[in-house]
């Protein structure tokens, strides 16, 4: 393949072009340079592609794009491109990143999610849009009050598809394409590529293009990996340890609970460190102060469960710690690709408890090699049984269960929340990541070793939504 090496090959115009360089950005990424010239020319996409890599601005571009190719006025209520996101941070981010792309073409833009007032986003409706962000549930919500009408929809992305999924929006976002008109074009993006993930993506997507960058849940070539043995009582004495000792600039701290974060925070503070959690039970009030502390010049140490740190976009972490290791070893991916981020180097260090050995034995399966050990592990066999990897209504092949049902109707509760935990945390945070090991089609090549895959996927069955 031959390499792009500016975005101005890539057939954008002047107007997005000066916007990147006000960001800083000169040379496309490998996903950016497959994807834009092909939405572009306003084929079906499904793009899988690691955290990091710049999935937004492979979509975010070329849509702009397009609407400045065929003007059209505004009307109330109505849309031309609605972006559906899982979590409000990412929400957040995504409205960000059109807002800088869009700053010169008359892009008018706007972010809906649950947890804060509806007014501002009503007010922001009313006007008309040419880009409304939204979380399925908040959306729906604003639909039913007729205060949001998406028969303008000419152009549908679906982010982060896979933690949609584990969040129960599935009924929520075949809900809304319901609601959308049949000719559109859709983009469908996501880190990985279970089984579920395909079904959905046959279900909404026409004769789509399939962009793959990297092998499923590759880490960051850059992002160096260790893990201290360490038992569970003894972890928060460790963690301080390596806060005091070991040269940190931002740090991320993952733990499995809500109520695990808010702990450690509490413990944290008592030996003087400066530290911050972010869950779903947090408004958005707290998150948003959270975030703009961990983006300020003396950030704290921002504990995070992995649904909230889901949408966290912030230049220079250079530590993620694994506290708690997670049942799933997708989320691992997910939670170190925080770091190394846009070609920077970054560190990950995972805490192994004696009844986690199983986990980490399934992180270094899917990762194809070993982390390297920082001490060595405690004699003993490892333990029999661990947790089930995902719940039973997630497995392939099994119906849909009370359990999904349930987390589909915690899901919609974000819409009768005026503030609070949202329906994101609770359902996210009540149901398993992606199952581990669902297969995808083909794997690639890491991007730093050989060129991205691109492939038609035709002749399908495809579900009436």
């Amino acid at each position: 393949m031959q390499t792009t090496s500016s975005f101005a090959n890539l057939g954008l115009s002047d107007p997005l072009l000066r916007a990147l360089e006000a960001e800083g950005y000169a040379t496309p990424t490998p996903i950016q340079q497959l994807a834009i010239p092909h939405v572009l020319g306003g084929r079906d996409l499904f793009g899988c592609s690691q955290t990091g890599t710049g999935k937004t601005a492979a979509f975010a571009l070329p849509l702009i794009e397009r609407m400045r190719a065929r003007p059209a006025s505004r009307a109330a209520r109505r849309c031309r491109t609605l972006v559906l996101a899982p979590t409000r941070e990412l929400a957040g981010q995504i409205h960000e990143s059109f807002v800088a792309y869009g700053r010169h073409a008359g892009v008018r833009a706007a972010v809906v999610y649950g947890g804060v007032s509806q007014r501002p986003q009503a007010d922001a409706l009313a006007r008309g849009l040419d880009v409304l962000v939204a979380t399925p549930g908040r959306l729906l919500d604003l639909v039913g009050q007729r205060l949001a009408d998406l028969q303008g929809v000419e152009f549908l992305v679906l982010d982060e598809a896979d933690r949609m999924l584990d969040m129960g929006f599935i009924r929520d976002i075949r809900k809304i394409v319901g609601m959308l008109p049949k000719t559109r074009q859709t983009l469908f993006f996501s880190a990985t590529l279970p089984a579920e993930v395909r079904s959905l993506a046959d279900s909404m997507l026409r004769d789509p293009l399939e962009l793959t960058v990297t092998p499923q849940a590759t880490p960051a070539e850059t992002v160096s990996q260790s893990v201290f043995f360490v038992p569970q009582r003894e972890k928060r004495a460790k963690l301080v340890e390596l806060l005091r000792d070991e040269p940190m600039a931002r740090v991320i701290v993952f733990t499995r609970t809500k109520h695990g974060a808010d702990r450690l925070q509490r413990d944290l503070d008592k030996a003087g460190f400066n530290a911050a959690a972010i869950h779903g039970n947090k408004s958005q009030n707290q998150r948003e102060r959270a975030l703009d502390a961990f983006k300020s010049n003396r950030p704290p140490v921002l504990i995070a469960t992995d649904i909230a740190a889901r949408g966290i976009d912030v230049d220079g972490v250079s530590h993620v710690i694994n506290f708690e290791l997670p049942h799933e070893p997708e989320t691992y991916v997910h939670r170190i690709g925080r770091t190394g981020r846009a070609g920077q180097t970054g560190e990950a260090v995972s805490f192994c408890d004696q009844e986690e050995r199983l986990r980490l034995r399934a992180i270094e399966q899917l990762l194809r090699r070993e982390i390297p050990q920082r001490n060595t592990p405690p004699d003993g066999p490892l333990p029999t049984e661990d947790e089930p990897r995902s719940p039973p209504h997630q497995r392939q092949g099994r119906g849909r269960s009370s359990g999904s049902r349930s987390a589909g109707r915690r899901s919609r509760g974000e819409r009768r929340s005026g503030g609070g935990r949202s329906a994101e945390g609770r359902a996210a945070e009540r149901s398993a990541a992606v199952t581990a090991g669902s297969s995808s089609r083909a794997s690639t090549p890491a991007v730093a070793s050989a060129a991205p895959k691109v492939r038609s996927i035709r002749g399908r069955h495809r579900r009436a939504l």
